[in-house]
């Protein structure tokens, strides 16, 4: 447990050094590309105190890299020169002094929770338990997970792109299946690395998994993007009522009007 505290204070360091650069750009979307590097950070710094590395380790420190810096570099270049709105209302709701609620508002709030969730690559390649068949399912969770989350990012990118869909609704791809698709490509990659924990020995490792899709489904994620989306985009309630909202599934077959 001392290496896994060395771990948050390394965390909170990045969120410091995050917190420092809101004054120069005054913004403070960026700590979202930092959302994933704080847990990255959690992997590499057991992997520094860790004398011996597993092969668990080893595929676990890998995967992270992979999944922590794609995500991070395609948050950098979405929100690119402009503030999310989501960090625009917290501003409104938290003035005067925002500059420095921000530290504890924004910053150290998401370094703690990430610090939280990231329990799992802790415990796994903290451990020198043999590899077992939980791995291979915590490997087959964390490429479906990539294969939604990289393919849904890039499809709502290109949608996006189009000046004709800019109140238009994404409802091809995987977007057919379900309306947020990402979310549920993050919430598979976390049970995959939840998965990798449990082989390790350490059956804590679902509650970060657990808390991490509580997040995607109730606060960050679907429930946030969905109180405003439909003010924005006047086909969504049509998409809200044919498709589910996290998990896929084929799309439902609505009524025609006038007609049972």
């Amino acid at each position: 447990m001392t290496v896994y505290l060395c771990c948050l204070y390394a965390i909170l360091l990045l969120a410091l050094a995050g917190w420092i650069m809101s004054f120069v750009s005054n913004h403070y979307s960026h700590v979202d590309s930092m959302w994933s590097l704080f847990m990255a950070l959690t992997a590499y710094t057991t992997a520094l105190f860790t004398y011996d590395l597993s092969w668990r380790g080893t595929l676990v420190l890998s995967a992270v890299t992979a999944w922590s810096l794609r995500l991070s570099l395609f948050i950098t270049w979405r929100n690119w020169g402009k503030e999310d709105y989501r960090y625009e209302t917290i501003r409104q709701n938290n003035e005067p002094h925002f500059w420095f609620k921000s530290l504890y508002i924004v910053f150290a709030l998401q370094a703690v929770l990430a610090w939280l969730i990231s329990y799992p690559l802790y415990a796994a390649i903290a451990s020198t338990q043999p590899l077992m068949f939980l791995d291979a399912l915590a490997a087959l969770l964390f490429i479906t997970g990539m294969y939604w989350e990289c393919v849904a990012d890039w499809q709502l990118a290109a949608f996006k792109a189009k000046p004709e869909n800019t109140q238009a609704v994404l409802n091809i791809g995987l977007w057919r299946y379900s309306r947020h698709p990402n979310y549920f490509g993050e919430s598979l990659i976390w049970w995959g690395f939840a998965l990798a924990g449990i082989a390790a020995g350490n059956l804590w490792s679902i509650a970060s998994a657990a808390l991490m899709t509580l997040l995607l489904l109730k606060v960050s994620g679907v429930s946030l993007l969905e109180k405003t989306i439909q003010t924005r985009r006047p086909g969504y309630q049509a998409y809200i009522d044919s498709t589910n909202a996290f998990i896929p599934g084929m799309p439902k077959k609505l009524p025609v009007s006038g007609k049972d």
